[in-house]
């Protein structure tokens, strides 16, 4: 970066700054400095006093915050473009998060001094700034006539949280008690959780952030329920649920065909390079070299988890004539005679399997189980499928076996750090998360962005089963009453 002042365009990112005009925004960029930062040196401190604003430029800044418990925990990743500390523009408050420099990262700084001076020396500073906070105030007011708008309507209200076109659709044609809905295409958040207001249940999705700090506030305005559109909730603090007395309601099952069906269209669409060979006709290229596949008949197949899912893939795989392994928690007789499967220890069903499918939930016992030394064990060219949890599969690790041939393929509809990516269009971005732009190189490898759940007859069994988790608490159901409420201690399971 050569040049010696912020660009302008940047400095409009900042909210307050947005409708200022170029000469105040020259006043500004001549006191705005550079400042580089390396990989793993951090920016500021949850905690301490906030000073100055931060612009970034290039590069990815992570935020965390620590839990009660002390755990630290990433909330987000900023990237170019994006700002952090904006408050600090004026006065000295006190940091919300931790901000740490994930690679090398290139920020335009203005400080609250620096700032402070410019308002004193500069007349018309003070007067867009009060211009734009009195956009703000008719911009809230409008919000609240908005809330006030919802009140008028006297049917049960609702409000969904990182709504899609496809999932609004389903939940407006299912919609059997008449409720009225409204769709943010916003995630919830801390940024977010205002727009809670006005509604005792809110339905969000795995990608939602329900930590212990959004569950307080959106306690605070009102919410009593959370209704998970979703299986997982690894998302949600439990605890946190447990003492606010907020119900919590999920939907355990929605289509296990969907996701099992999905998983055997990767096997099959990577056996038989069916990925490849669309790209080259769509070329002009006919040519079969480097298209070989093999018969999965007689093939030996291991499957980690045989819940719902599981069973679902078995009974698939059954039809093609393979050997199958499963390795589960829980030894089901009927299971191996009903399929011809043969339960087994973890490290044989690595060993003798050509095709290892994961069906299993994560839980901190699971987490990473197909890690380095699990590789190690499987054949050379193992076919390795996961539709279950992107923990799941330690993915540099994955990578490691995938360059020294030790993976032969492998299908992923779930990726450890997908938050931030999956179910977004970021088509006119660059990925900068390094892991998952490698695996997306290999020709080997094909990814779907959390796509196995994504069927008609899915979509319509997770509305209707949100719809009858509504209903119950609607009806005076609360806590553990509701059907489908999660116990502290069970598993988290795939979204």
């Amino acid at each position: 970066m050569n040049q010696a002042h912020i660009p302008l365009h940047l400095l409009r990112k900042v909210k307050v700054f947005s409708e200022f005009n170029d000469n105040l925004l020259n006043l500004i960029q001549a006191e705005t400095r550079r400042a580089v930062f390396q990989a793993g040196e951090t920016l500021c401190k949850e905690g301490e006093i906030g000073d100055r604003l931060f612009i970034i430029e290039s590069g990815e800044v992570c935020v965390t915050k620590r839990s009660e418990e002390g755990v630290t925990i990433e909330v987000a990743r900023l990237a170019a473009g994006d700002i952090a500390g904006e408050l600090s523009l004026f006065g000295q408050v006190e940091r919300s998060a931790t901000l740490q420099a994930s690679m090398t990262t290139e920020c335009w700084v203005i400080e609250f001094s620096v700032f402070r001076q410019l308002l004193e020396n500069n007349n018309a500073l003070p007067v867009a700034l009060l211009s734009y906070l009195s956009q703000q105030i008719r911009r809230e007011n409008s919000i609240v006539a908005k809330f006030f708008s919802q009140d008028l309507d006297p049917r049960f209200k609702v409000a969904f949280f990182d709504n899609k076109p496809y999932m609004e659709q389903a939940f407006r044609e299912c919609n059997p008690y008449d409720y009225a809905l409204h769709f943010f295409e916003s995630r919830l958040s801390l940024d977010t959780v205002s727009l809670t207001t006005g509604f005792k249940v809110i339905c969000v999705f795995v990608n939602d952030v329900l930590d212990e700090e959004v569950l307080k506030e959106a306690h605070s305005l009102g919410v009593e329920m959370v209704a998970l559109r979703c299986a997982g909730y690894n998302n949600i603090d439990l605890k946190a649920c447990q003492k606010l007395g907020i119900s919590v309601a999920r939907v355990p099952e929605y289509s296990p065909n969907a996701v099992a069906e999905h998983a055997v269209a990767l096997m099959m669409t990577l056996n038989r390079h069916i990925h490849r060979a669309n790209l080259r006709i769509r070329e002009g290229n006919f040519s079969l070299n480097g298209l070989v596949g093999f018969d999965v008949c007689s093939k030996t197949i291991g499957i980690i988890g045989v819940g719902r899912i599981g069973k679902c893939v078995l009974s698939i795989l059954a039809g093609f004539g393979c050997k199958l392994l499963i390795y589960s928690r829980t030894r089901y007789e009927e299971v191996e005679k009903k399929y011809g499967a043969k339960f087994v220890s973890l490290d044989e069903l690595l060993a003798e399997s050509d095709i290892i499918s994961i069906h299993a939930p994560l839980t901190p016992q699971t987490q990473h189980m197909i890690n380095g030394a699990a590789i190690a064990k499987m054949k050379t060219g193992v076919m390795l499928i996961n539709t279950s949890r992107g923990g799941l599969v330690d993915t540099k690790a994955l990578i490691n076996g995938l360059r020294n041939g030790k993976i032969g393929y492998a299908g992923l509809d779930v990726y450890e750090e997908e938050s931030g990516y999956f179910f977004e269009d970021l088509s006119d971005r660059v990925v900068r998360d390094d892991t998952l732009a490698r695996l997306t190189t290999f020709n080997n490898v094909i990814i779907t962005s959390h796509q196995s759940f994504l069927t008609r007859e899915a979509l319509r069994n997770i509305a209707q089963t949100t719809f009858e988790n509504i209903r119950e608490f609607q009806m005076g159901k609360k806590m553990m009453e509701l059907t489908n409420a999660i116990q502290l201690n069970h598993p988290a399971s795939r979204g």
